[in-house]
């Protein structure tokens, strides 16, 4: 019997992996026991115990970017996280820790070097976050979605993919999932996504391109987003939904995807080889456009920035690329060539290998 501590959350890029780690961990042998680590705060309060595995729970410590009276106390309070950690790990009696980044595995990284527990720390993106950054300095293995990661003594395991995706065939008709969503089932088909939470450029330009779109005979299904004000559309031609609660019927139906450049999704379109226009997030720290450059190199996707995703660009670039099919084809199988589809069960045979 093993028992495994999987560390993160937050966001969906970091509960999803570890979800599909433990699916393969708790397949593997049924004397194998899992538990998730992750704050009150993100989304692993609802996906995890949906998923059938037990949440602990640690404090959400963002770590300080300025001198203030939360700086002079963080600290402590991480001190404190560490000792809750350390409590956690030896009352489970836990063999390995797993980390996926996020505010929930930084504590636990250090709780479980205290205890010469081992640490697996697997980072979803390009570019690493410090949790992780921190956890692959003492780790005793490091595995990376991304061939172009920077972190020390990694090695590219791809992402832990959901099983719904990591079995998808796109060669296979399309026609059942594009039913699915009312679309016709001969018309080259056009996949806009910006993420659960959506993305305000990108559903603005398509919004006014769907003339353009229409007239070189595309159809689309546009997902807009839980933030989103734009009403759904049920047309001949263009599908508008507020949120998509099976994104493999979605993938299945599609021919071409615009979206943000996000760790999970686009490990998701290359696994299936699914050709897309990346538009990355264009704040934060920037790492989206890291993410896509293997991608670019082989020519499986293309990439604009937010400011310059224009109906002008739609008219002038993607519409020629979405009605080149010799184009089209070319760049699903460049997208196929370095899309990973097993990277769950590879990640696990590295968690194997400190055991």
């Amino acid at each position: 019997m093993t028992n495994f501590l999987l560390a993160g959350g937050g966001t969906a890029g970091h509960v999803n992996p570890l979800l599909a780690l433990a699916d393969v961990i708790s397949e593997q042998s049924t004397s194998n026991k899992v538990w998730a680590l992750g704050t009150a705060e993100g989304l692993e309060q609802d996906l995890v115990p949906a998923r059938g595995y037990e949440l602990l729970e640690v404090a959400r410590l963002p770590f300080p970017r300025k001198i203030n009276l939360y700086a002079i106390r963080f600290p402590f309070a991480f001190r404190a996280a560490i000792e809750a950690c350390k409590v956690m790990l030896t009352e489970k009696k836990i063999d390995v820790v797993v980390g996926f980044g996020g505010y929930a595995s930084a504590p636990a990284y250090l709780a479980a070097k205290s205890l010469r527990i081992p640490v697996v720390v697997h980072e979803a993106n390009a570019l690493p976050g410090w949790a992780n950054k921190l956890g692959s300095r003492f780790a005793s293995a490091v595995g990376v979605a991304f061939a172009n990661t920077n972190l020390k003594n990694s090695k590219h395991v791809g992402m832990p993919l959901r099983k719904e995706i990591e079995n998808l065939d796109l060669s296979a008709k399309k026609d059942a999932a594009r039913a699915h969503f009312g679309l016709d089932k001969d018309t080259l088909t056009l996949l806009v996504t910006g993420g659960s939470l959506g993305a305000k450029k990108i559903n603005e330009t398509i919004e006014q391109s769907r003339k353009v779109l229409s007239a070189a005979g595309i159809q689309v299904l546009h997902i807009v987003g839980s933030r989103s004000d734009l009403a759904e559309v049920k047309e001949k031609d263009f599908v508008r939904i507020g949120y998509c609660d099976r994104m493999d019927l979605a993938i299945q139906a599609s021919d071409f995807a615009v979206s943000r450049a996000g760790a999970s999704t686009v490990s998701e379109f290359a696994a299936v080889g699914l050709p897309a226009l990346y538009v990355p997030y264009p704040v934060g720290n920037g790492e989206q456009k890291f993410n896509v450059v293997e991608l670019l190199g082989t020519g499986g996707a293309i990439t604009v920035l937010d400011a310059d995703f224009t109906p002008s660009f739609v008219s002038e670039t993607l519409v020629p690329v979405l009605s080149n099919s010799k184009k089209l084809k070319a760049m699903a199988k460049a997208a196929k060539s370095v899309g990973i589809s097993d990277g769950a069960n590879r990640l696990f045979s590295l968690v194997q290998g400190v055991l």
